[in-house]
């Protein structure tokens, strides 16, 4: 039986495994990854069956340009062996219920359109505004989880929250190993 659940610390290397074999080391050099860098996120699920970790979603604290809060929601990721079984879908509806039940009023991501336009995505909502690097525009999409949230978002997309106390040393070392380094520039 499929359970989802808040994230915990101990989910942490499970987590990168599934998130390394869902994407490969190519994530880390995604700019999504630039607004989650040393932060915490605003909120972390996990789906869990039979205690192996075989799905995840997190939300980050963002502004949709100046002084507009919204959240930025990614990665999502589900075992290969199990995608096509619905759980993303139950993974993004719990997500964006607790986003809304807390009162947050848009959430952004990148992603598939085709995909995420079941839940409401579209790009209505993100023409006037940008990323801090290179992105497909066809792909950034925003839902709107209160009315007239976005009217007027104009500007770069940027990261706000708290940041790491402890930075996950597991995410760290595994970059390293792909020899990136989060907040690290590499030598030309």
């Amino acid at each position: 039986m499929i359970t989802i659940r808040e994230e915990t610390g101990r989910d942490v290397e499970a987590r990168e495994a599934l998130l390394d074999a869902c994407f490969g080391p190519d994530r880390f050099q995604k700019t999504c990854e630039r607004l989650r860098e040393g932060r915490l996120p605003a909120d972390a699920l996990v789906a869990e069956d039979g205690g192996r970790l075989v799905g995840t979603v997190r939300l980050w604290h963002v502004c949709a340009g100046p002084n507009r809060p919204a959240l930025m929601l990614g990665p999502i990721a589900v075992d290969p062996g199990m995608q096509g079984q619905g759980l993303g879908g139950r993974l993004m509806r719990e997500a964006l219920g607790r986003a809304a039940e807390r009162g947050h009023g848009a959430v952004l991501l990148v992603g598939d359109a085709p995909y995420y336009e079941r839940f409401g995505f579209s790009t209505e909502k993100t023409g006037a505004l940008w990323m801090p690097g290179p992105y497909e525009r066809s792909r950034f999409l925003a839902l709107e989880l209160e009315k007239g949230a976005l009217d007027g978002a104009r500007g770069l997309v940027s990261a706000t929250g708290r940041l790491e106390e402890k930075p996950d040393l597991f995410a760290l070392v595994a970059a390293a190993a792909r020899g990136f380094v989060p907040g690290l520039s590499r030598a030309a």
